[in-house]
């Protein structure tokens, strides 16, 4: 189904707090056409000189999705969360409109089992997400993180000392620490790709790939 959808296909964003109205906002950066709706008159006022479509409409209403075209959509993000209720009438209302691709909001497990029985593709824990991102970059080297569904990772940070100086193959990463380096920065310059060869020194910062539990020790070798 994601194979069908267009790339650059519009997209309609459910409710204007703060994970709609950034997700939105950003969709429009991408010069992707959104329309975000929110039944706060508010909201909508307030976002509708950042955001190019916004429209006040009660989204739990299977019609007034139906007056504002929900249907021709082929993606939605529900955004909705603060509401267990709204968020979930929203999504089926989204689901009887037969949008191909939905994604919502959960702010909790069972919120989000509920979401997907009744039909959400990709289902977003925003809170908890962010707060699992918090955990490992607060030790100070890691600089960016993202975790895979399989506990695989991708990180940016500070290069450990032990590998500083050294090319890849002498610091012996990958058989010492089951990390890859994919990627060097040297000051002034773009990121490129590591080889065997490549020399980390004090002042790069260094892209890896890894399990999570071997990039955090990693992360900690001094």
């Amino acid at each position: 189904m994601v194979d069908r959808i267009k790339h650059d296909a519009p997209v309609l964003v459910i409710g204007l707090g703060r994970f709609g109205a950034a997700t939105a906002g950003q969709l429009d950066r991408l010069g992707r056409e959104v329309l975000a709706i929110d039944d706060n008159d508010g909201l909508v006022q307030k976002w509708s000189e950042r955001i190019t479509h916004t429209v006040q409409a009660d989204a739990r209403n299977i019609d007034a999705l139906r007056q504002i075209g929900a249907g021709e959509f082929s993606i939605a993000v529900v955004a909705v969360g603060s509401s267990i209720e709204a968020s979930v009438l929203i999504t089926a209302n989204l689901v009887d409109l037969k949008v191909p691709q939905i994604w919502a909001k959960a702010i909790s497990k069972s919120h989000g089992k509920i979401l997907e029985r009744i039909g959400a593709n990709h289902v977003i824990y925003p809170e908890a997400e962010a707060g699992e991102r918090v955990a490992h970059l607060v030790s100070g080297r890691m600089l960016d993180f993202i975790e895979f569904d399989d506990d695989f990772a991708l990180v940016k940070m500070y290069p450990p000392k032990p590998i500083r100086g050294k090319n890849l193959t002498e610091s012996g990463v990958r058989s010492r620490h089951n990390i890859t380096v994919v990627g060097v920065k040297s000051p002034g310059k773009p990121f490129t790709y590591a080889t065997e060869k490549t020399v980390v020194t004090d002042h790069d910062i260094i892209i890896v790939s890894g399990t999570s539990s071997d990039i955090e020790k990693f992360s900690a070798l001094e």
